[in-house]
């Protein structure tokens, strides 16, 4: 069972969550639980998955339970739902006018129809009610070992966002290069074959424009531009800044950005598979949990060594710490 409630401003959040989440999939698991509301999604390659994780501070109200069914387990399972995204993206497309217009949203679920409910109570007494048909679904579990990645970097969203507007809309990946004295964010050389059909594009910046900046292997790796413009969307809305942990080419990278202020309090997630050693997903294989998660409330995008599978327990894989903590203040040399 799941109960919650927003206000106008709240609405425009997550919807921006699930704008996001969209551009990585065409399904999105609700998966509600004592840390709150996660929407997950996952690509039909499994290898992208995003996970946006609203704390129960963030609602006006949060009520959930477990459902009364066991699973094979002989165990209480929680109340997971698997939604067309093409049913839900609809509904906060006008994010502004959701905005200004909604004065209460309420969002519940009906398990014995299979239904989740959208109520929006707008001004002049006008009610919007939406019903999405449902499916019940495990939820997905990511394995990330961040803590192993040799490099890591921090920088605002709109930052990036000024870079990634220098491709083309028909781009669909790019190259991020690093070294100890510079990223290089390009178009990707496959792409770029043929110049008599395409630009090529590339973009330098320096450390200074990093609020932590730590290579310690030069690495160029390539992902899908699509999912990182949805993650850099969803930053920017809630003003997070943005992790990047990764390491050499055919390995899993993590794209993270965290807010922890109450009324924002999310947590987003997008794992992007990195193309140059495309990684196997083995689904009845046991995957070791590394840790929970940590606040309630925050967003994280990770990418995973293509470890995405469906787990009869609702929880993301993840290691938190980061030696240096990296959240204090700018770092211009290598350490």
């Amino acid at each position: 069972m799941l109960k919650c409630g927003m206000n106008g401003g709240q609405v425009k959040v997550f919807g921006k969550a699930v704008q996001a989440l969209s551009r990585i999939s065409d399904e999105l698991w609700l998966d509600p639980s004592e840390k709150g509301l996660a929407l997950r999604s996952v690509n039909a390659c499994r290898s992208a998955y995003g996970c946006v994780l609203f704390s129960p501070l963030f609602f006006q109200h949060y009520q959930w339970s477990t459902s009364a069914e066991m699973n094979d387990n002989d165990t209480i399972s929680n109340l997971n739902c698997k939604l067309g995204i093409k049913s839900i993206l609809p509904i906060f497309r006008c994010l502004s006018s959701l905005e200004r217009n909604v004065e209460n949203c309420k969002i519940f679920t009906r398990s014995d129809k299979s239904k989740v409910i959208f109520q929006f109570f707008c001004r002049h007494g006008i009610k919007r009610t939406h019903n999405v048909c449902f499916q019940e679904s495990q939820p997905l579990q990511v394995i990330f070992e961040k803590n192993m990645c040799s490099n890591m970097l921090m920088i605002q969203p709109r930052v990036l966002a000024e870079a990634v507007v220098l491709f083309t809309s028909n781009q669909e990946e790019v190259t991020l290069a690093v070294t100890p004295q510079n990223v290089c964010i390009k178009s990707s050389n496959e792409e770029s074959m043929d110049l008599t059909n395409s630009v090529y594009s590339e973009m330098f910046v320096g450390p200074d424009e990093f609020d932590f900046f730590q290579i310690g292997v030069d690495t160029e790796i390539t992902f899908c531009l699509k999912e990182l413009k949805g993650m850099l969307t969803f930053s920017e809305a809630i003003r997070a800044p943005i992790s990047i942990h990764f390491d050499i080419p055919g390995k899993s990278d993590l794209v993270r950005a965290n807010s922890k202020a109450s009324e924002k309090g999310s947590k987003a997630t997008e794992c992007i598979s990195e193309k140059a050693a495309p990684k196997r997903l083995y689904p009845n294989e046991t995957l070791m949990d590394i840790s929970t998660l940590e606040n309630c409330g925050s967003p994280t995008m990770r990418r995973v060594n293509s470890d995405i599978t469906e787990v009869p327990e609702s929880s993301v894989s993840d290691t938190e710490q980061v030696p240096g903590s990296p959240y204090l203040g700018k770092v211009k040399e290598r350490c």
